[in-house]
């Protein structure tokens, strides 16, 4: 589920030189948001998706348009706002990317209950994700073997939103990850998520916490199971609810120059699979989660990952760090 997509932009720049006027050629456009990146890495790698997506105004049209084209199996929700964009300038010189996040548009009451119906209809049960009204026929036998949420929430959805997806997820008896940021990543750990993934600079400001150790710990005690803490060329770390004294880390021995954008999605992308599979080992789930993100470094767009995969994960070094208090 990505409640808050967007088109991404993606202009591909040899030198970029600020306060300078650059030729660049067409971008690279592509249906994009967290969950959508999430969805398309494990469509790539076989795996079975099914993405929840609101769309809408002229962006809406090319966003969709593209979309059904990729052949990523979706399920779309027509809004009156106009798609947000994602503008990546990606310097080919220096391997940096710059990304530009417009904001979302606003979603009126009625699209918001329709985009909570299509969430609930794709896990095959009854109910409604609006706060207040969720009911769920534990006869309705969902398919699904994990529920995602990615992203920002648009600008009028409910307070509630994650919480509410955590319980549908827990309801239909399959695990809820969710990837977000601020308040919402609190609300979400408050929930019982299974798995949180932030980076380290969304961490810091979600809980206030500087040290990685003591934010990660703070989600938990708040009541996620599991969070993922990606820190850059520092690795990723995987702190688990059953192991208080230490976590996992998992580093590559030199860091990986290119496009980052899309390396967190893929990190949630390989937890929710391992999940969806019965895999809550931490460390195995990190070694996947690491080795696909780095993957997707090595990609000029977000929503895909390097054929250096199996390579990368041969690679990666994981340790156990021993908290200190």
């Amino acid at each position: 589920m990505t409640p808050n997509p967007a088109l991404d932009l993606t202009y591909e720049v040899p030198g970029i030189k600020p306060g300078a006027s650059h030729r660049v050629p067409p971008p690279f456009s592509r249906a994009g948001g967290k969950g959508l990146n999430v969805a398309r890495v494990a469509h790539q790698l076989g795996y079975p998706v099914m993405a929840v997506v609101p769309f809408g105004g002229h962006t809406g049209d090319s966003f969709i348009a593209e979309l059904r084209s990729s052949g990523l199996p979706h399920r779309p929700v027509a809004i009156a706002g106009e798609t947000r964009r994602s503008i990546a300038l990606m310097d080919t010189d220096s391997g940096l990317a710059t990304v530009f996040n417009e904001e979302g548009p606003s979603l009126q009451p009625g699209e918001w209950r329709a985009l909570a119906a299509a969430v609930v209809d794709v896990l095959g049960v009854s109910g409604d994700l609006v706060p207040g009204v969720h009911n769920v026929d534990d006869t309705a036998g969902g398919q699904a073997g994990v529920l995602v949420g990615a992203g920002s929430l648009p600008l009028g959805a409910p307070g509630d939103f994650y919480p509410a997806l955590v319980r549908l997820a827990h309801d239909v008896g399959v695990p809820a990850v969710v990837d977000t940021s601020g308040s919402a990543l609190l609300d979400a750990a408050r929930a019982g998520a299974d798995l949180l993934k932030p980076n380290h600079h969304e961490l810091r400001e979600a809980t206030g916490e500087d040290e990685l150790h003591r934010g990660a710990r703070n989600l938990i005690a708040q009541g996620a199971r599991m969070v993922l803490v990606s820190a850059g060329a520092d690795g990723m770390s995987a702190f688990h609810r059953d192991s208080p004294d230490g976590y996992f880390t998992a580093r590559l021995p030199q860091p990986l120059e290119g496009n980052p954008t899309g390396a967190g999605d893929a990190a949630v992308s390989a937890a929710a699979v391992a999940l969806a599979a019965g895999i809550t080992d931490p460390p195995e789930i990190l070694r996947r989660a690491s080795a696909w993100s780095a993957a997707a470094v090595l990609m000029p767009v977000a929503g895909e990952v390097s054929a250096r995969l199996d390579m990368l994960e041969e690679q990666l070094v994981i340790t156990w760090e021993e908290d200190t208090q």
